[in-house]
């Protein structure tokens, strides 16, 4: 018998609502904190690029110790470690919203990061073997709820808990939750066998770690540094390229290395790991994009940016509530490609937007946009791991996760390298413009408003561009998104059929066969 049949809980509900519950916290602390730091900025007298390293250590802190996920849990076990995950999580998040100087609370966050990094991994791999295999799809759309709206509604629960409350409030609401996951965790999530003389691999793991930590330290910093013209950003992309090309020539080579390479050899996991690739890079940047774009260019508060942005979030859940029900009667292929033409007719409409775009665009858009996130994460997980040996689930959710992480990263500072650019091409064509021998800036309806003869009318010239030009941005970016999502579609023909339970019929006549020939 495998050994996730040996395991298998007396309360499967409770064990998927617990690690929900835990995979949520930390999908919402991913972009929580990204409203909150002005206050905080203020709270520690600190710089923009300072305060930033609240946001960076979480994320590089999270990428680095993700791998390690698989190992952990071979070596001490799957409960062990998800127990100590929460727990550390819970802490963390304690000592992050009491934190009393800048120091202190990077501190707080790397070790928020260290811990939530296995939540995500883990809790899919224990999703997957707690229910079988015909249920797969309901129980990964109901994990979906946790990893993935936690991201589209941090920002939301984010800007009015520092509103109306203060931002060391985005941390202590993690508390009751994540106590409420331990509790849940500790009583019903069984453990799983270890293997004590399993061996790490620290070369492996060195390479790798420093290899993913340059490499998101110079995605996040890069826009703020002027990308290659950074002496910073040059050593971290050197630092990177090395690391990885050792970590890559190591694991090829190494009789027992950190991470298995023949995980990557079974097809349909190497091409959901493709799909989840521009999964990250199509569904993040817009959640990066759009609260600035509304409080920017649109003007409106931050409750009204929270209401706007709801609809992506309800797209997402109605999309996962509705493929699990559906998943296993409907070719998973067909949905990805619906899920895909979602998101590209979503950001194709929104690279036609103007400054004066309303409310309603913006809140179908949204909606449609969620509905696209939503119905592609099932049935490429399912593509992930039916074929994958459930042996392997708890190693390759790890990776499964890291790309995932990889490239939302990637995508956010692609598009905004993109935005910045754009929009600095946009203003400087509409500069050159403004002068005293534009006629139109001397029409009598213009006088005292968009009149190049006075400090106040140049002002407002200058506040107009400046929108008009970051309007160009946004409508490029989105665009990009849009082609990207297109790009995607055509890997789809690369999946291989796979019915429901195969990685568990063959994990079974494996072990079968190994106890006939002993």
């Amino acid at each position: 018998m495998i050994a996730a049949a040996q395991h298998m809980p007396r309360h499967p509900l409770l064990v998927a609502g617990s690690v929900m519950v835990a995979s949520l916290l930390y999908s919402i602390d991913w972009t929580i904190a990204a409203v909150a730091l002005p206050h905080m900025q203020g709270t520690f007298s600190a710089t923009q690029d300072q305060v930033s390293w609240v946001i960076t250590s979480y994320i590089v802190a999270s990428a680095i110790m993700i791998p390690t996920s698989g190992w952990l849990s071979e070596r001490y076990g799957r409960k062990r470690v998800f127990v100590g995950a929460v727990a550390g999580f819970t802490a963390a998040s304690v000592l992050c919203g009491a934190a009393n100087s800048l120091p202190v609370e990077v501190l707080a966050r790397i070790l928020q990061g260290m811990s939530g990094a296995f939540l995500i991994p883990l809790s899919l791999a224990i999703i997957l073997d707690t229910f079988p295999a015909e249920q797969h799809a309901k129980a990964m759309a109901y994990w979906g709820i946790g990893s993935v709206c936690g991201a589209v509604i941090g920002p939301t629960i984010g800007g009015y808990l520092t509103e109306y409350l203060s931002w060391r409030h985005i941390f202590y609401i993690n508390i009751p939750f994540g106590l409420a996951a331990l509790l849940g965790v500790l009583l019903f999530l069984p453990e799983t066998e270890r293997d004590p003389k399993k061996k790490f691999d620290w070369f492996g793991f060195l390479t790798l770690a420093i290899g993913i930590g340059a490499l998101q330290m110079m995605l996040d910093r890069g826009q703020r540094l002027g990308w290659f013209e950074s002496g910073e950003i040059v050593f971290e992309a050197c630092l990177a390229a090395i690391s990885l090309y050792m970590f890559n020539m190591h694991v090829l080579t190494h009789r027992d290395p950190f991470l298995d390479p023949r995980v990557f050899l079974q097809r349909n996991f190497f091409i959901a790991l493709m799909l989840i690739s521009f999964y990250g890079l199509l569904t993040v940047p817009p959640m990066v994009l759009m609260p600035t774009f509304l409080e920017a260019i649109r003007g409106y508060s931050i409750d009204t940016v929270g209401l706007l942005q709801s609809p992506r979030g309800v797209g997402i859940l109605l999309a996962l509530f509705v493929t699990g029900r559906i998943a296993s009667k409907v070719d998973p292929r067909a949905m990805i490609v619906f899920g895909f033409l979602c998101l590209g007719v979503s950001t194709a409409a929104m690279s036609q937007w103007t400054i004066d775009v309303g409310p309603w665009p913006i809140v179908w858009t949204g909606f449609l946009g969620g509905i696209g996130a939503g119905i592609i994460l099932v049935p490429v997980q399912m593509v992930a791991f039916s074929t994958l040996a459930p042996r392997k689930r708890n190693e390759g959710t790890a990776v499964f996760n890291l790309i995932r992480t990889m490239f939302s990263s990637i995508g956010v500072s692609v598009i905004l390298a993109l935005f910045v650019v754009i929009g600095a091409m946009g203003r400087a064509e509409m500069v050159e413009h403004v002068t005293p021998y534009n006629q139109v800036l001397h029409y009598p309806g213009h006088a005292g408003d968009y009149s190049a003869g006075s400090e106040r009318g140049l002002a407002i010239i200058e506040r107009e561009i400046d929108k008009q030009a970051a309007m160009k941005g946004y409508n490029a970016s989105f665009m990009l998104l849009s082609l990207g999502a297109l790009a995607a579609i055509p890997l789809v023909l690369l999946i291989g059929r796979a019915k429901p339970g195969t990685a568990e019929r063959e994990e079974f006549e494996k072990s079968e066969a190994v106890m006939i020939a002993e």
